[in-house]
């Protein structure tokens, strides 16, 4: 059985959002922060993990990434709070 693929959002000390996949959130968020992940998160620092939804598979993972980062920053905020 494969893993289950997560979308995640993480916000950073300048108050921007990320948006990612993963099959381990919490292993890629340490990545993120020990500068070894995305481009765009390097001495953005502190982060957080704000939001995680597990997803079917890998593709609706892509998916649902996609839709989010489509997203206003308002509209991103509703997601984080249910």
């Amino acid at each position: 059985m494969s893993e289950a693929w997560h979308v995640y959002l993480i916000r950073c000390a300048d108050g921007s959002l990320y948006t990612g996949v993963a099959t381990d959130v919490q292993r890629r968020l340490n990545e993120h922060q020990a500068g070894r992940g995305a481009k765009y998160l390097r001495g953005r620092g502190p982060l957080e993990l704000v939001y995680s939804q597990p997803m079917p598979d890998h593709g609706a993972a892509l998916r649902e990434e996609a839709r989010i980062k489509r997203l206003s920053k308002a509209r991103k905020q509703a997601l984080i709070a249910g």
